[in-house]
Protein backbone atom coordinates (compact mmCIF):
# COMPACT_ATOMS: atom_id res chain seq x y z
CA UNK A 1 0.00 0.00 0.00
CA UNK A 2 2.99 2.72 0.75
CA UNK A 3 4.68 1.52 -2.61
CA UNK A 4 1.13 2.43 -4.26
CA UNK A 5 1.03 5.73 -2.35
CA UNK A 6 4.66 6.66 -3.35
CA UNK A 7 3.97 5.55 -7.03
CA UNK A 8 1.27 7.99 -7.43
CA UNK A 9 2.83 10.81 -5.65
CA UNK A 10 5.64 10.70 -7.96
CA UNK A 11 3.26 10.29 -10.82
CA UNK A 12 1.96 13.34 -9.79
CA UNK A 13 5.10 15.31 -9.65
CA UNK A 14 6.14 14.19 -12.41
CA UNK A 15 3.16 15.35 -13.99
CA UNK A 16 3.32 18.77 -12.66
CA UNK A 17 7.13 19.19 -13.63
CA UNK A 18 6.39 17.99 -17.28
CA UNK A 19 3.40 20.95 -16.86
CA UNK A 20 5.69 23.39 -15.99
CA UNK A 21 8.59 22.84 -18.61
CA UNK A 22 5.88 22.80 -21.46
CA UNK A 23 4.58 26.29 -19.48
CA UNK A 24 8.13 27.34 -19.50
CA UNK A 25 8.76 27.18 -23.10
CA UNK A 26 5.69 28.45 -24.41
CA UNK A 27 6.60 31.88 -22.58
CA UNK A 28 7.63 34.41 -24.37
CA UNK A 29 11.02 35.26 -24.56
CA UNK A 30 12.43 38.97 -25.32
CA UNK A 31 12.99 39.48 -28.49
CA UNK A 32 16.69 40.46 -29.69
CA UNK A 33 16.48 44.19 -30.47
CA UNK A 34 15.98 44.93 -34.38
CA UNK A 35 17.79 48.40 -34.15
CA UNK A 36 20.51 49.44 -32.69
CA UNK A 37 20.15 51.83 -29.20
CA UNK A 38 21.56 55.28 -29.43
CA UNK A 39 24.13 54.23 -26.91
CA UNK A 40 25.66 52.30 -29.97
CA UNK A 41 25.14 54.78 -32.91
CA UNK A 42 26.75 57.85 -30.77
CA UNK A 43 30.06 58.65 -29.76
CA UNK A 44 30.05 56.56 -26.69
CA UNK A 45 30.14 53.57 -28.53
CA UNK A 46 33.44 54.72 -29.98
CA UNK A 47 35.07 55.73 -25.95
CA UNK A 48 33.78 52.08 -24.84
CA UNK A 49 35.88 50.55 -28.42
CA UNK A 50 38.92 52.94 -27.51
CA UNK A 51 38.99 51.72 -23.91
CA UNK A 52 38.20 47.91 -24.98
CA UNK A 53 41.61 48.07 -27.31
CA UNK A 54 43.33 50.12 -24.77
CA UNK A 55 42.56 47.47 -21.59
CA UNK A 56 43.63 44.94 -24.42
CA UNK A 57 46.84 46.44 -25.12
CA UNK A 58 47.47 46.41 -21.51
CA UNK A 59 46.95 43.16 -20.67
CA UNK A 60 49.15 42.05 -23.23
CA UNK A 61 51.75 44.22 -22.43
CA UNK A 62 51.48 43.11 -18.27
CA UNK A 63 51.45 39.39 -19.53
CA UNK A 64 54.67 39.53 -22.01
CA UNK A 65 52.08 38.36 -24.81
CA UNK A 66 51.32 39.04 -28.92
CA UNK A 67 49.23 41.51 -29.28
CA UNK A 68 45.92 39.74 -31.26
CA UNK A 69 45.57 39.66 -34.83
CA UNK A 70 42.03 40.95 -35.17
CA UNK A 71 40.36 42.30 -38.06
CA UNK A 72 36.87 43.62 -36.78
CA UNK A 73 35.26 44.52 -33.92
CA UNK A 74 31.16 44.46 -32.93
CA UNK A 75 29.52 46.25 -30.04
CA UNK A 76 26.41 45.91 -28.27
CA UNK A 77 25.35 47.18 -25.26
CA UNK A 78 26.01 44.23 -23.61
CA UNK A 79 29.43 43.10 -25.31
CA UNK A 80 32.79 43.74 -26.61
CA UNK A 81 33.68 40.84 -29.46
CA UNK A 82 37.01 41.37 -31.39
CA UNK A 83 36.80 39.14 -34.39
CA UNK A 84 40.16 37.59 -35.24
CA UNK A 85 41.66 36.54 -38.42
CA UNK A 86 43.07 33.60 -36.82
CA UNK A 87 42.28 31.49 -33.81
CA UNK A 88 43.79 31.96 -30.41
CA UNK A 89 42.21 29.57 -27.85
CA UNK A 90 44.03 31.44 -24.80
CA UNK A 91 42.75 35.61 -23.92
CA UNK A 92 44.29 37.53 -21.17
CA UNK A 93 41.68 38.08 -18.50
CA UNK A 94 39.46 39.43 -18.54
CA UNK A 95 38.46 38.64 -21.82
CA UNK A 96 36.55 35.24 -22.58
CA UNK A 97 37.26 33.01 -25.94
CA UNK A 98 34.70 31.84 -27.99
CA UNK A 99 34.56 30.55 -31.37
CA UNK A 100 36.76 28.34 -30.87
CA UNK A 101 39.34 31.17 -30.23
CA UNK A 102 38.16 33.51 -33.46
CA UNK A 103 36.33 35.92 -31.46
CA UNK A 104 37.32 37.50 -27.77
CA UNK A 105 33.99 38.88 -25.90
CA UNK A 106 34.50 41.49 -23.40
CA UNK A 107 31.52 43.03 -20.86
CA UNK A 108 31.58 46.92 -20.76
CA UNK A 109 31.05 46.21 -17.00
CA UNK A 110 34.53 44.46 -17.13
CA UNK A 111 36.34 47.54 -18.97
CA UNK A 112 35.63 49.48 -15.45
CA UNK A 113 37.23 47.29 -13.29
CA UNK A 114 40.67 47.64 -12.00
CA UNK A 115 43.52 46.81 -14.54
CA UNK A 116 46.35 48.17 -17.05
CA UNK A 117 44.64 50.64 -19.16
CA UNK A 118 47.63 50.19 -21.94
CA UNK A 119 48.58 53.30 -24.61
CA UNK A 120 46.42 54.42 -27.34
CA UNK A 121 45.69 51.48 -29.16
CA UNK A 122 47.97 52.16 -32.16
CA UNK A 123 47.60 49.16 -33.80
CA UNK A 124 44.47 49.40 -34.43
CA UNK A 125 44.20 53.20 -35.11
CA UNK A 126 42.83 52.11 -38.49
CA UNK A 127 39.65 50.53 -36.70
CA UNK A 128 36.52 52.54 -38.18
CA UNK A 129 32.76 51.81 -37.70
CA UNK A 130 31.36 50.54 -41.34
CA UNK A 131 27.62 50.16 -40.32
CA UNK A 132 25.02 48.43 -38.65
CA UNK A 133 24.20 44.66 -38.26
CA UNK A 134 20.92 45.41 -36.75
CA UNK A 135 21.64 46.19 -33.28
CA UNK A 136 24.82 46.26 -33.29
CA UNK A 137 28.20 48.60 -34.42
CA UNK A 138 30.75 46.85 -36.31
CA UNK A 139 34.03 47.92 -37.32
CA UNK A 140 36.91 46.78 -39.36
CA UNK A 141 40.96 47.14 -39.08
CA UNK A 142 41.23 48.76 -42.68
CA UNK A 143 45.17 48.00 -42.05
CA UNK A 144 44.04 44.13 -42.05
CA UNK A 145 43.43 44.36 -45.78
CA UNK A 146 46.53 42.91 -47.94
CA UNK A 147 46.10 45.65 -49.98
CA UNK A 148 43.87 48.66 -51.46
CA UNK A 149 39.86 48.74 -50.32
CA UNK A 150 37.71 49.69 -52.94
CA UNK A 151 34.00 51.52 -52.43
CA UNK A 152 31.11 50.95 -55.50
CA UNK A 153 27.94 51.28 -55.28
CA UNK A 154 25.54 54.93 -56.00
CA UNK A 155 28.01 57.94 -55.92
CA UNK A 156 25.43 59.25 -52.81
CA UNK A 157 26.15 56.16 -50.56
CA UNK A 158 29.70 55.76 -51.37
CA UNK A 159 31.02 59.34 -50.72
CA UNK A 160 28.60 59.75 -47.58
CA UNK A 161 30.33 56.23 -46.55
CA UNK A 162 34.09 57.45 -47.25
CA UNK A 163 33.35 60.53 -45.88
CA UNK A 164 32.00 59.13 -42.83
CA UNK A 165 35.72 56.52 -42.15
CA UNK A 166 37.39 59.12 -42.61
CA UNK A 167 35.88 62.01 -40.40
CA UNK A 168 35.58 59.04 -37.55
CA UNK A 169 39.91 57.74 -37.85
CA UNK A 170 40.48 61.83 -37.58
CA UNK A 171 37.44 62.88 -34.89
CA UNK A 172 36.88 59.29 -33.07
CA UNK A 173 39.45 58.27 -30.05
CA UNK A 174 40.22 55.32 -31.44
CA UNK A 175 42.23 56.69 -34.38
CA UNK A 176 43.60 59.32 -32.25
CA UNK A 177 46.66 58.45 -33.78
CA UNK A 178 46.18 58.25 -36.86
CA UNK A 179 47.10 60.20 -40.34
CA UNK A 180 44.44 60.52 -43.42
CA UNK A 181 45.83 61.97 -46.97
CA UNK A 182 43.19 62.80 -49.59
CA UNK A 183 44.97 62.11 -52.57
CA UNK A 184 44.50 63.57 -56.52
CA UNK A 185 40.70 65.26 -57.12
CA UNK A 186 39.63 64.07 -53.44
CA UNK A 187 41.58 67.21 -52.23
CA UNK A 188 39.79 69.66 -53.62
CA UNK A 189 37.71 69.74 -50.57
CA UNK A 190 34.44 68.10 -52.32
CA UNK A 191 34.52 65.01 -50.33
CA UNK A 192 34.67 66.48 -46.95
CA UNK A 193 30.95 68.29 -45.62
CA UNK A 194 33.48 71.26 -44.50
CA UNK A 195 31.78 71.26 -41.27
CA UNK A 196 34.70 69.23 -39.87
CA UNK A 197 36.84 71.06 -37.37
CA UNK A 198 40.80 71.68 -38.54
CA UNK A 199 42.68 68.66 -37.97
CA UNK A 200 46.45 68.60 -38.45
CA UNK A 201 46.36 65.16 -39.31
CA UNK A 202 44.75 65.91 -42.61
CA UNK A 203 46.88 65.86 -45.48
CA UNK A 204 46.54 66.26 -48.90
CA UNK A 205 48.85 65.35 -51.96
CA UNK A 206 48.78 65.60 -56.03
CA UNK A 207 49.32 61.74 -56.45
CA UNK A 208 49.57 58.34 -54.69
CA UNK A 209 53.05 58.41 -55.35
CA UNK A 210 53.42 61.85 -53.86
CA UNK A 211 51.95 60.32 -50.68
CA UNK A 212 54.11 57.54 -50.01
CA UNK A 213 57.08 59.44 -50.80
CA UNK A 214 56.01 62.20 -48.22
CA UNK A 215 55.14 59.62 -45.59
CA UNK A 216 58.23 57.78 -46.27
CA UNK A 217 60.35 61.20 -45.88
CA UNK A 218 58.61 62.54 -42.46
CA UNK A 219 59.29 59.12 -41.03
CA UNK A 220 62.71 58.27 -41.89
CA UNK A 221 63.64 62.36 -40.01
CA UNK A 222 61.31 61.35 -37.22
CA UNK A 223 61.66 58.22 -36.20
CA UNK A 224 63.05 56.71 -33.01
CA UNK A 225 66.10 55.04 -32.67
CA UNK A 226 65.86 51.29 -31.24
CA UNK A 227 67.22 52.17 -28.42
CA UNK A 228 66.05 55.41 -27.63
CA UNK A 229 63.52 56.37 -24.96
CA UNK A 230 60.76 57.58 -27.28
CA UNK A 231 60.44 53.91 -28.66
CA UNK A 232 57.60 53.18 -26.94
CA UNK A 233 56.36 49.84 -25.15
CA UNK A 234 53.57 49.49 -27.77
CA UNK A 235 56.82 49.71 -30.37
CA UNK A 236 58.78 47.08 -28.20
CA UNK A 237 55.78 44.85 -28.47
CA UNK A 238 54.95 44.43 -31.94
CA UNK A 239 58.55 45.59 -34.07
CA UNK A 240 59.26 42.64 -35.60
CA UNK A 241 55.79 40.87 -36.07
CA UNK A 242 54.81 39.45 -39.04
CA UNK A 243 51.08 40.46 -37.44
CA UNK A 244 51.00 43.79 -36.32
CA UNK A 245 53.62 45.85 -38.52
CA UNK A 246 53.56 49.47 -37.22
CA UNK A 247 56.62 49.82 -36.40
CA UNK A 248 55.66 52.24 -33.66
CA UNK A 249 54.36 54.82 -36.17
CA UNK A 250 51.33 56.01 -36.89
CA UNK A 251 49.26 54.46 -38.98
CA UNK A 252 48.28 56.50 -42.12
CA UNK A 253 45.40 56.18 -44.63
CA UNK A 254 45.14 57.19 -48.07
CA UNK A 255 42.16 57.73 -49.91
CA UNK A 256 41.72 58.00 -53.83
CA UNK A 257 39.44 57.97 -56.49
CA UNK A 258 39.58 54.59 -58.82
CA UNK A 259 40.27 56.64 -61.56
CA UNK A 260 43.81 57.37 -59.92
CA UNK A 261 44.83 55.12 -58.73
CA UNK A 262 48.17 53.55 -60.13
CA UNK A 263 48.23 50.18 -62.16
CA UNK A 264 51.38 49.67 -63.26
CA UNK A 265 53.46 46.87 -61.45
CA UNK A 266 55.38 47.80 -57.77
CA UNK A 267 52.97 50.84 -57.85
CA UNK A 268 51.68 50.52 -54.46
CA UNK A 269 55.47 49.49 -53.31
CA UNK A 270 54.98 52.54 -51.13
CA UNK A 271 52.37 51.40 -49.13
CA UNK A 272 53.92 50.25 -45.40
CA UNK A 273 52.16 47.44 -43.56
CA UNK A 274 50.06 48.72 -41.59
CA UNK A 275 48.63 51.53 -43.99
CA UNK A 276 45.52 51.82 -45.75
CA UNK A 277 44.49 52.66 -49.35
CA UNK A 278 40.58 53.28 -49.54
CA UNK A 279 39.47 53.61 -53.29
CA UNK A 280 36.41 55.64 -54.11
CA UNK A 281 34.99 53.32 -57.38
CA UNK A 282 35.90 50.35 -58.69
CA UNK A 283 39.31 49.26 -58.56
CA UNK A 284 40.75 45.67 -58.55
CA UNK A 285 41.36 45.57 -54.91
CA UNK A 286 41.09 42.57 -52.55
CA UNK A 287 38.70 43.78 -50.49
CA UNK A 288 35.65 45.14 -52.45
CA UNK A 289 32.74 46.80 -50.85
CA UNK A 290 29.65 47.56 -52.80
CA UNK A 291 27.17 49.82 -51.09
CA UNK A 292 23.54 49.72 -51.67
CA UNK A 293 20.80 52.03 -52.77
CA UNK A 294 19.05 51.26 -49.52
CA UNK A 295 21.99 51.75 -47.41
CA UNK A 296 23.27 48.36 -46.51
CA UNK A 297 26.87 47.49 -47.49
CA UNK A 298 28.26 44.42 -49.13
CA UNK A 299 31.97 43.86 -46.76
CA UNK A 300 32.78 41.17 -49.89
CA UNK A 301 35.56 38.50 -48.22
CA UNK A 302 35.01 39.63 -45.18
CA UNK A 303 31.47 38.20 -44.91
CA UNK A 304 29.94 40.74 -42.59
CA UNK A 305 26.57 41.63 -42.74
CA UNK A 306 26.23 45.57 -42.51
CA UNK A 307 22.40 46.91 -42.65
CA UNK A 308 22.94 49.91 -42.88
CA UNK A 309 26.52 51.62 -43.32
CA UNK A 310 28.51 54.54 -41.45
CA UNK A 311 27.31 57.48 -43.82
CA UNK A 312 23.92 56.99 -43.00
CA UNK A 313 24.24 56.74 -39.19
CA UNK A 314 24.25 60.28 -38.43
Amino acid sequence: MIWYVLAVVLGLALIGAVAALIVTERRPRPPKPVAASVAVVGREALDVVNAGLRRLTGECLRSGRSLPDLYAVVYSEERLALLLAGAEESAPAPWTVEADGERWTISPEDLHRPGPEGEPALPYALTVTVGLDGPDRVLVDLSRASGPVSVTGPDKEVHSLVRAVVTEALAGPVGALAEVTLVGSLADGRLLSGDEPRNSRLHSAASLEEAFATVAASAASGAPEPGSPDVTQIFRLIEGSSRIAVQGEAPHLFVVDASQLPRREGSLAGLRRGDAVLVVGEAPTGWRWRAGAGGSLDTGPLGLEITRHAGRLA
